[in-house]
């Protein structure tokens, strides 16, 4: 299975923060981000990466062939409006079956991606399952509601009550590409309402409760992020 890392944001709110590196790049607990999530495909067995960044950034790719020589990397450079044409720009480079997809500012324990394979691997009618969990600390979570068999029975804010939020990493079947010209058709502005539009199309989606996950989108986040590592990923 191929691992997919959604790195292409432009990090506003850090700039305006004055932090100036490209936002894959913003040390975190003494390592770059997507260190953490590159130790969480490593920890899970993984080896092949297919990884998008943005126009504007420079420095990612040579880190990431540098510090994790074990790994295959396959860039994407392309500045998207959205994270859901982030995920578009790799449906080249992941082939024909499942792949993992991950979003680089999401900071968990690295067992939580084997936890979620295994999931899905025992899920064999999944078009997707998503990793969920009840932390909620970003302004726009997209709450999840499951059913008793863990299927997803709502995506967004009817979806509220449930208390469950997605944590930034997900398996998909590459059956999903076919969706592209029906997603671009509806304009939609994110992958939320791609997710959206699999479950009401009738793909079989599924959610996986994992622990604790933290969002770094903003400044503050970075010290959420810090103590959380620090703590052995239990605070």
């Amino acid at each position: 299975m191929k691992a997919a890392i959604i790195a292409a944001g432009l990090g506003e709110r850090l700039r305006a923060a004055g932090i100036t590196q490209p936002k894959p790049l913003v040390p975190v607990a003494g390592r770059p981000l997507i260190d953490h999530v590159l130790a969480a495909i490593v920890a899970a067995d993984l080896s092949e990466v297919a990884c998008i960044v943005n126009e504007e950034s420079c420095g990612i790719e040579e880190h990431c062939r540098r510090s994790w020589p074990g790994l295959r990397f396959e860039f994407v450079r392309r500045t998207t409006p959205s994270s859901m044409e982030s995920l578009f720009a790799l449906s080249g480079l992941l082939g024909q079956g499942r792949f993992v997809l991950l979003t680089v500012d999401s900071v968990f324990a690295p067992p939580a991606l084997r936890a979620l394979l295994g999931a899905a691997a025992a899920r064999h009618d999944a078009q997707a399952v998503l990793a969920v969990n009840s932390f909620v600390d970003d302004e726009k979570p997209l709450w999840v509601a499951l059913g008793s068999s863990g299927e997803i029975r709502m995506i967004g804010p009817q979806a509220r009550q449930s208390g469950l939020v997605t944590a930034g990493f997900y398996v998909f079947d590459a059956l999903i590409f076919r969706e592209i010209p029906a997603a671009r058709a509806q304009h939609f502005a994110a992958l939320r309402e791609f997710l959206g539009h699999l479950r009401t199309s009738g793909y079989r989606l599924y959610g996986h409760i994992v622990p604790k996950t933290v969002d770094v989108d903003r400044p503050e986040d970075i010290a959420v992020a810090e103590a959380f590592i620090r703590s052995g990923f239990t605070a």
